[in-house]
């Protein structure tokens, strides 16, 4: 059991590669990092909900923020929003959050402080994203973010602030660490969640697209003479394909961020050590698939083959138990770089 038979049926049923993960996790922060998923999910799939209508999502949100920073918070019926999902999963995850809080609840008074404050910054992104975007609908209409400075900040309000907890957990629960080495664990920790969520935001921009949003800095594509809208068209793959290597490049800077937060840890951590390698050698296999594939063929999704998963969870379960195993390894896998650098 990770968090209690009730909240483990909507993780699992929300998050079946990620309720292996919390699986690994070492048993003292499963439960937390479990429990911050599934409440971080339950205002996810809030602001993703089909309604045409802004001002329910906001204000479903605001609810959900209020009623997880209280003390025995309560939350608003959902149901409306429910009935309107149509993955048979996150319509009974709304229709029962009160079983996440119940949980919530549970966690000790020290470890809910980091959890209410990650999730009042995932919130907070997914507020401001409505705010920009509006709901996630079928669009003739395509809004942009307009640089690298807003996209940084979004990259770490809904993932960079997730490594930051996870750290925290880390910290608290697991090793201990001196001054310098805790901060530089938060600073790497922070990269490495924005790693993951870059890798999503570069993966999905046309579905991105179809609902009318672009992650894509409007000043870098203004410099080669492109507008969002035009992305929708695979002809213009060239064109773009100098953003993208350079926004693959700052990724992969985040990545080897993230090798050096996995070569920091202990190498008692066993558990630790395998649950943050999975995903770094999967996002190293992601950012190799995209450099050479055409990303704004909306009909080629990329994504690692399951197989090819499967032989990296053994692979990283040999190499944290062999002496330089992890470096090796981390080292091999290493995703490829541009020739076009950062801007």
């Amino acid at each position: 059991m990770l968090i209690d038979s009730s909240a483990d049926t909507l993780l699992e049923d929300t998050s079946r590669s990620f309720f292996l993960t919390l699986k690994v996790l070492p048993r003292p922060i499963r439960k937390q990092v479990g429990l911050l998923y599934l409440l971080a999910r339950v205002a996810d799939t809030i602001a993703d909900s089909k309604t045409g209508q802004v001002d329910i999502l906001l204000d479903s949100l605001a609810s959900w923020d209020i009623a997880t920073s209280q003390e025995n918070g309560e939350m608003s019926d959902l149901s409306f929003l429910a009935n309107l999902q149509s993955n048979p999963a996150e319509e009974r995850l709304l229709k029962n959050v009160d079983v996440a809080l119940s949980a919530f609840q549970k966690i000790s008074k020290n470890d809910q402080i980091h959890m209410r404050r990650c999730l009042k910054i995932i919130i907070g992104g997914q507020t401001l994203d409505l705010q920009r975007f509006g709901p996630a609908n079928d669009s003739d209409e395509i809004s942009a973010l307009e640089n690298d400075q807003e996209l940084d900040d979004y990259a770490y309000r809904v993932a960079g602030s997730v490594g930051e907890f996870w750290t925290s957990m880390t910290l608290a629960h697991c090793i201990s660490a001196n001054g310098p080495d805790s901060e530089k664990m938060f600073e790497l920790g922070i990269r490495f969640g924005k790693a993951l969520q870059m890798i999503n935001i570069l993966r999905d921009i046309p579905e991105d697209l179809s609902f009318g949003r672009c992650y894509i800095p409007l000043n870098r594509l203004k410099e080669v003479g492109l507008d969002p809208i035009e992305l929708r068209e695979i002809s213009n793959h060239d064109t773009f394909s100098p953003i993208y290597q350079s926004l693959l490049d700052i990724t992969q800077g985040h990545l080897d961020a993230a090798e050096e937060y996995i070569l920091m840890l202990p190498r008692t951590q066993i558990r630790l050590k395998i649950a943050c390698l999975l995903p770094v050698l999967i996002g190293q296999k992601t950012v190799n698939l995209l450099r050479t594939s055409k990303i704004l063929d909306s009909t080629k999704r990329v994504k690692v083959p399951r197989k090819i998963v499967k032989r990296l969870m053994i692979r990283s379960i040999f190499s944290v138990i062999t002496p330089g195993g992890t470096k090796r390894l981390l080292r091999k896998n290493k995703a490829k770089k541009s020739n076009f650098g950062n801007r």
